[in-house]
């Protein structure tokens, strides 16, 4: 698979849209591509809030880490594969990245605050995180389809 010079869709990008029948709806829809990215990026995360966890790291410091790993993760999946052809270039392309860190900051505000809030209240940390994962999902897909890659 070789790519035009106008398509700038990653490698990955590409696989995922030569896919055969009922496969190709990962491609076809943003949401999916975007849920995609988000398993990947949630790896990284939970990995990391579980090994800061178990190192009794205070579940909501161990929430922002993890989830500032994801983020690095999500801006290099999002970039390329999700919203294909709507990275910009020179100055909209750092206005981009400012609207994507923004858009992280209020993930990470939605992910702490839940976690810290529901394991005060007894939560045990990993369902803490679930919950979290779950808000912060649809609330950052919303903003950045409309707002940063729109």
């Amino acid at each position: 698979m070789e790519r035009s010079s106008q398509d700038r869709r990653s490698v990955v990008g590409l696989w995922v849209g030569h896919l055969p029948g009922p496969l190709a709806i990962l491609n076809r829809f943003s949401i999916t591509r975007y849920l995609m990215a988000s398993i990947v990026s949630l790896a990284f995360d939970v990995a990391l809030f579980m090994v800061l966890v178990a190192l009794l790291v205070e579940p909501g410091w161990a929430s922002a880490a993890g989830y500032s790993a994801g983020i690095v993760v999500h801006w290099l999946i999002s970039s390329s594969f999700v919203f294909p052809g709507k990275a910009r270039d020179g100055a909209a392309l750092q206005l981009q990245r400012l609207g994507f860190i923004g858009t992280a900051i209020l993930g990470l505000g939605i992910t702490v605050s839940i976690v810290s809030g529901l394991t005060s209240a007894g939560v045990l940390p990993v369902m803490a995180k679930g919950a979290a994962v779950a808000v912060s999902f649809f609330a950052v897909y919303l903003t950045r389809k409309y707002g940063v890659f729109r």
